[in-house]
């Protein structure tokens, strides 16, 4: 894979089209393209534009008529310990039953449906029944709030909700659609006709006029069903990207473009071999993870795959690593903070498992620092396992940035090159390209110089806020919001998004670098930086930390620990970076995802009321810390 990896850099440097004609012909088209890309109305590509293809057929009916119906697809793992097993030809039947009974609920192509659901089989078959159908899923992460829900259904007018009555998360049923009942009531999403309820937990549901359940549908619904090529540019799905404020953001993307790009990337960044590997990606589904790496990008690929319902700490925290030896995954993709996590634990809860199969480790969400890099590759790959620290977006589609297994040595923290046929660039705040440097010290603005097929084609149903939102910053080039820089060997250094840059005395401050220092120090497991306002130096950092207690011994109080971590900064960054604050805290406000809400520890840093806390996988996190600040924290 690496000389091949390495030969694909050469071919798209001579012609980047006709690289990616190339790795769309992967797939199967119902009617094949002739023309490549339409960059004639920048920035709204036309990927692909006169091929038609379907998502769903793509995914299973090709490895049905191809001899591949008795490979299994996905190994389900329910959190109470319930298992199932799908093949491609039982995950295809149960799709073409799902897509019928969309169809006698009413729903048509291009009608949008919205997901509620926990992690489930159910869910993956959904989406792939609204995509056979030609109607749009958008799915909403199953932890969202009833308002959330209620703003996403109304913003996309979506014509049908798939929910289930609950899901099991931490040793619970979490209820499901008593959050679609509250979203619903007093007609606040009038364009909804019917709910598809899954039954789950057998939980006790109120069911309404417009409430189906799963099974009933399914059991009535017609056993067959032919699917039809969509035009290239027809809509997948729309996704509402995290941590939305006023009107919701829905992130739009098309059929051919977008599965070419998850297809792509997901068979070239781990190595993929469909006939051997074990795949596991841990993301929901909610998430564009989970859209591009468990759903769309796996499954166009033949991939065998693991589903995992629960959390990684139910029962305890060694479910992750028995689930890793009980299946032999061999490709492992997850959060930096689920890997800081486990390393504030200890390596005593993965110890004692078979992890052997595992041979590539992906690592996805935000930039992975050294210090977890290292734990991650000795203590969970057994110093064996390639690492992939992979850099995009939601509103990228696909894979942008990572290293390639085996073509490059690979570097601690740093997501090294773009895959070829991506065109990336570092700028500074007027445009200018900044240059390698053999300290990193000249950081910019990251951008997406040429289209890409999976990207974004837009806000749903507000182009001007596109066009604002990502194309005005550096006219003609994407603007992806995060900060980087190169190295002297020119890779890349993701430094975060460029809103958590502090600015120190006129001196730009990355908080990911900041972090990063701290959990280096063997004390740390975990660490959040934020700026709070300064009246002297405009900001100061301040920074919330999680301690490693398998390192502590006889650490001293806090407030030593405080000054030893701060002298830890200065040695590592400089005085400029020594945090104001450092509160030692047992958790960090996280969302179900695993993303640190850092705008509420802004909001503690300033001494504001903490904002909403919905999203949060547990509120009572920003409860303990306001009260250990309030007891007085160290300096």
């Amino acid at each position: 894979m690496g000389d091949d990896f390495r030969a694909s850099f050469r071919v798209q440097s001579e012609d980047r089209l006709a690289f990616w004609a190339e790795q769309s012909r992967h797939l199967h088209w119902h009617k094949p393209f002739t023309k490549t890309l339409d960059w004639t109305n920048p920035p709204f590509a036309k990927w692909f534009e006169d091929g038609q293809i379907n998502a769903s057929y793509n995914c299973l009916d090709r490895h049905v008529l191809e001899g591949r119906g008795g490979r299994i697809a996905i190994f389900f793992e329910g959190e109470p310990g319930d298992t199932k097993t799908y093949t491609y030809s039982q995950l295809l039947a149960e799709t073409k039953k799902a897509a019928n009974a969309l169809l006698d609920l009413g729903v048509s192509e291009g009608d949008r449906v919205a997901l509620y659901m926990p992690m489930i089989p159910e869910a993956v078959i959904s989406m792939l029944a609204i995509a056979r159908i030609g109607a749009v899923h958008s799915v909403v992460f199953g932890g969202f709030s009833a308002e959330s829900l209620r703003s996403r259904i109304n913003d996309a007018q979506a014509k049908l909700v798939i929910t289930a009555d609950g899901g099991f998360r931490k040793g619970k049923a979490h209820p499901l659609k008593e959050a679609v009942d509250q979203a619903l009531e007093n007609n606040s999403c009038p364009s909804i006709e019917h709910v598809l309820v899954v039954e789950r937990t057998k939980s006790e549901v109120i069911m309404s006029d417009k409430d189906v359940w799963w099974q009933d549908a399914l059991g009535k619904a017609a056993t067959d069903h032919v699917a039809v090529g969509f035009d290239a540019e027809h809509p997948l799905f729309i996704l509402y990207t995290s941590g939305t404020t006023g009107k919701p953001k829905g992130i739009l993307h098309t059929t051919g473009g977008y599965l070419t790009g998850a297809s792509y990337s997901h068979r070239v960044v781990f190595e993929l071999n469909s006939e051997k590997d074990i795949y596991w990606c841990t993301a929901d589904v909610g998430w564009i993870t989970g859209h591009s790496y468990v759903v769309y990008g796996s499954l166009a690929n033949g991939a065998t795959q693991v589903i995992y319902e629960g959390t990684p700490d139910s029962p305890n925290f060694e479910r992750w690593w028995e689930i890793i030896a009980k299946y032999k995954v061999s490709i492992f993709y997850t959060a930096p903070t689920a890997i800081r996590t486990f390393m504030k634990i200890g390596r005593s809860v993965v110890d004692g498992h078979d992890l052997t199969s595992l041979r590539i480790l992906g690592s996805v969400g935000e930039p992975i620092n050294p210090e977890a890099w290292h734990w991650y590759h000795d203590v969970v790959g057994g110093s064996k396992c390639e690492i992939v620290d992979t850099w995009w977006q939601t509103e990228t589609g696909s894979i942008m940035i990572s290293p390639i297994p085996h073509a490059f040595k690979t570097k601690s923290g740093s997501a090294q090159r773009p895959l070829p046929g991506i065109t990336v660039g570092i700028v500074d705040e007027n445009g200018v390209p900044v240059k390698s440097t053999h300290d990193g010290s000249e950081a910019g603005y990251l951008t997406i110089d040429e289209p890409w097929p999976s990207m974004l084609r837009g806000i749903w149903g507000d182009p001007e806020r596109y066009v604002e939102t990502y194309w005005s910053k550096f006219p003609g080039k994407y603007f992806a919001g995060d900060g980087a820089r190169f190295d002297e060997d020119g890779d890349i250094w993701l430094l975060g998004r460029i809103d958590d840059v502090i600015k120190v005395s006129g001196h730009r401050l990355s908080t990911a670098e900041i972090e990063s220092a701290l959990v280096e120090h063997h004390w740390v497991a975990e660490a959040a930086v934020v700026g709070a306002k300064d009246e002297i130096t405009e900001q100061a950092v301040v920074a919330f930390v999680i301690l490693r207690q398998d390192e502590l011994g006889d650490a001293p109080n806090e407030e030593e620990i405080g000054k030893v971590l701060g002298n830890w900064v200065t040695e590592k960054i400089g005085a400029i970076a020594r945090p104001r604050q450092i509160m030692v805290v047992s958790e960090l406000p996280k969302t179900r995802s695993g993303k640190i809400m850092r705008r509420l520890l802004k909001d503690v840093a300033e001494g504001r009321p903490v904002g909403d806390t919905t999203t949060l996988a547990d509120s009572s996190v920003m409860n303990a810390i306001n009260d250990k600040l309030h007891e007085g924290a160290t300096d």
